[in-house]
């Protein structure tokens, strides 16, 4: 029998469809993935799987480490911009960073011609400048400067790619400096200058300005803690009123004020572009050295604030076409020797070294001191082979000692150069005759008093004898005072020198002013001393005044900036009498005839009266023409700073012209008056006996009263032939 239950497992009819593979093959399909998976976790055998563990042991090693080392960095650096943060100072104490005060010269009509020290024009802020300059200063020195945090990554890496392009170092040339890197440095990183810490204030700039890896490292954690500390515009407007703009400016403020006399707020597009393109290089940039390169800079300025978008189209093509120029006031560049001269005249704490900004009212006149210029760049274009270093110096002043022009070179627009004007002594030639005649003529000799002109010599103690020549090497026989100067006669001037005592010389030409050391021998009357030209210059202004002695001067008043006060006075000017002023005025007249007549004739003026003298010394080294008109002193001085001897060149040449000239331009205007001169009684005929020498007249009773005259009389009828 069959088991129903059994068989009815295997009925056909049960097996006519098909079971579903699906839910099965899901079933294995898990067990499928487990196991890859389990293949796939399975540590690889052999060689290949053990350096792979250790490979990524490695890696896994390595990044926990740098995630710790940032972290760690991350802390130190921030501690550092923390403390950077608080060492740094109010807004306002850090926009000044001038390590000196200004100071700005007048002229004596009131109008700023010089500026020195740090110019400083005050703080400005970046909303209180004008737009055009803000957006200049950004569009060119860091256009991302409102979108980034103190650095930028991007910069920094585009710097080192044009360096390495240029073939430099990554660190050499562009630096990719933010505005906020770049005033941190301007800060100079917190530290403040102590002179006892540096030799000198330019060490101390130098050191900040150094970029050294380690200092840029420095400066990015300063710059950090900037962006902490103030906000954009705050770190803007320190830029603007720490950086150096050329032409001596510091900060926006000055340099609007230097280049184009108006406050920074009013600047046009093209003047902001001018000044903001200044920041690259402010010393050859600047608009004061040259121009042109300064317009061309200012164009590539308002090119990029155009694509920046600071511009249109329309107000970049119209700034292009009319480029920045300075002002009528910025454009004088006169008097940079008279300048230098007054600031060294001057006490230092309110001169070169002052904290304070400082005013000082002048004795210059800028149209006198362009004569000057224009007479010395006329007479060495025309009358000077090319090539020739010589060089030249010009003062000129009124009676009193108030100095009105000054060349100490050939060139005239420079400033902080040697000035041979009052910086060089030189051998003064027979320039020096007029204080010889001058004590004579104080002794009570008179203009047409004689004297011989012939071959003399002279025994010096412990130089064996001396005999003085006549430039010409020629004897003029018996000649009066006037025709000895006129002509420039050396032996005469030596008789006379001797004769009146040397001693009486050199005190009088120290009582006019010459404080150079005279020498003590018979060559003293022939000019053997050195003296500068303001001394000769301001000696020879006491002739004029009258005989008094006269201190040259160019500081009139000092006072501090915003202040009437007046702090300083002026230091020179008219003193004590030293000749009488009839001895004086005849001594004008003797000069007089130097120049109608004498060696002097170069420098004849065609419209009015002048007197003056010519000097040359030994071999040619120096050439003097020292001369005046009723209204003012003038001297020149030419020769080869290092003692070359001047080629055809006398006091009576070249320096004669050169005095022509000046005084040409300087009178320019003003109505001729008569040199304040006496002539003095014509000589007396009296009989003579044979052989003797026309007699001179007898000193004035009111000047023989004493025993020391009386011998010097003696001596020089003496020396005179006369009884």
């Amino acid at each position: 029998m069959t088991d129903s239950r059994r068989g009815k497992g295997r009925l056909v009819a049960d097996r006519r469809y098909p079971k579903k593979a699906q839910p099965k093959a899901k079933a294995r399909k898990p067990a499928q993935t487990k196991r890859r998976r389990t293949a796939a976790k399975a540590p690889r055998r052999g060689i290949v799987g053990f350096f792979s563990r250790i490979i990524g042991w490695i890696l896994r090693f390595f990044v926990r480490l740098f995630m710790r080392a940032g972290i760690v960095a991350a802390l130190i650096i921030a501690a550092f911009v923390g403390y950077a943060y608080t060492t740094l100072p109010d807004v306002s104490t850090a926009s000044d960073g001038r390590a000196r005060g200004s100071v700005q010269l007048l002229d004596r009509d009131g109008v700023a011609f010089a500026w020195r020290g740090d110019q400083f024009g005050g703080i400005v802020t970046a909303d209180s400048v004008s737009p055009h300059l803000k957006n200049a200063v950004v569009a060119t020195e860091d256009k991302r400067f409102y979108r980034h945090f103190g650095i930028s990554p991007r910069g920094i890496a585009s710097a080192v790619r044009i360096n390495l392009s240029e073939g430099r170092g990554p660190l050499s040339g562009h630096g990719g400096s933010t505005i906020t890197q770049q005033t941190a440095k301007l800060l100079c990183l917190g530290v403040e200058y102590d002179p006892s810490e540096w030799e000198s204030e330019a060490e101390y700039v130098s050191d900040c300005r150094r970029g050294s890896l380690y200092r840029k490292g420095k400066e990015a954690i300063y710059a950090l803690a900037m962006e902490l500390k103030y906000s954009k515009d705050e770190i803007l407007s320190i830029y603007l009123n720490r950086a150096y703009m050329g032409g001596g400016a510091y900060g926006a403020a000055a340099a609007s004020e230097r280049f184009f006399s108006k406050p920074a707020s009013a600047l046009t597009p093209q003047e902001g572009a001018m000044i903001a393109g200044l920041l690259t290089a402010p010393s050859s940039l600047a608009p004061t050295s040259n121009l042109e390169r300064s317009q061309a800079r200012a164009a590539t300025v308002l090119r990029l604030m155009n694509e920046q978008g600071y511009l249109t189209d329309e107000q970049t093509r119209a700034a292009q076409a009319n480029p920045a120029t300075l002002s009528q006031q910025a454009q004088t560049q006169t008097g940079g020797y008279f300048a230098d001269w007054v600031m060294q005249s001057g006490p230092d704490f309110f001169t070169r070294d002052t904290t304070e900004d400082v005013i000082i009212e002048t004795t210059l006149d800028q149209r006198i001191q362009s004569a000057v210029e224009e007479a010395v760049k006329t007479v060495f274009a025309t009358k000077v082979r090319e090539g020739s270093k010589a060089q030249t110096a010009v003062v000129v002043m009124s009676a009193d000692g108030a100095v009105r022009g000054m060349v100490g070179g050939r060139k005239t627009n420079v400033a902080g150069v040697f000035n041979r004007a009052t910086q060089a002594k030189r051998q003064t030639g027979s320039a020096f005759k007029p204080f010889v005649y001058a004590t004579a003529l104080e002794l009570g000799y008179s203009p047409y008093d004689t004297v011989q002109d012939s071959p003399f010599c002279m025994n010096i103690p412990g130089s064996g004898q001396w005999c003085p020549e006549n430039y010409t090497r020629d004897y003029k026989g018996t000649v009066t005072l006037v025709d000895a100067l006129a002509a420039s006669l050396n032996v005469p001037a030596v008789k006379i020198s001797e004769s009146v005592g040397r001693d009486l010389v050199r005190k009088v030409s120290v009582d006019f002013g010459i404080d150079s050391p005279l020498t003590d021998t018979p060559a003293l009357a022939l000019g053997a001393s050195e003296a500068s030209l303001l001394e000769m210059t301001g000696a020879f202004a006491g002739i004029l005044n009258g005989g008094s002695s006269v201190t040259p001067y160019g500081l009139k008043e000092l006072r501090l900036k915003g202040d009437d006060t007046q702090i300083m006075g002026t230091g020179g000017g008219i003193g004590e009498r030293v000749i009488q002023e009839d001895a004086a005025r005849q001594l004008i007249w003797m000069m007089e005839k130097v120049v109608t007549n004498g060696t002097g004739t170069r420098a004849r003026l065609p419209d009015r009266q002048a007197a003056g003298k010519t000097g040359t010394t030994q071999a040619a080294r120096d050439a003097w023409f020292i001369g005046f008109t009723a209204d003012y002193v003038a001297g020149v001085w030419m020769g080869y700073d290092d003692n070359t001897p001047l080629t055809g060149v006398t006091g009576g040449g070249l320096p004669a012209e050169i005095w022509h000239e000046t005084m040409l331009r300087v009178h320019q205007g003003l109505p001729a008056q008569p040199l304040p001169m006496i002539a003095p009684d014509p000589p007396r005929q009296v009989a003579q006996p044979e052989r003797a020498q026309p007699q001179r007249q007898q000193p004035r009773p009111q000047r023989t009263g004493n025993a020391l005259e009386n011998a010097l009389n003696q001596l020089l009828r003496d020396i005179l032939g006369q009884n």
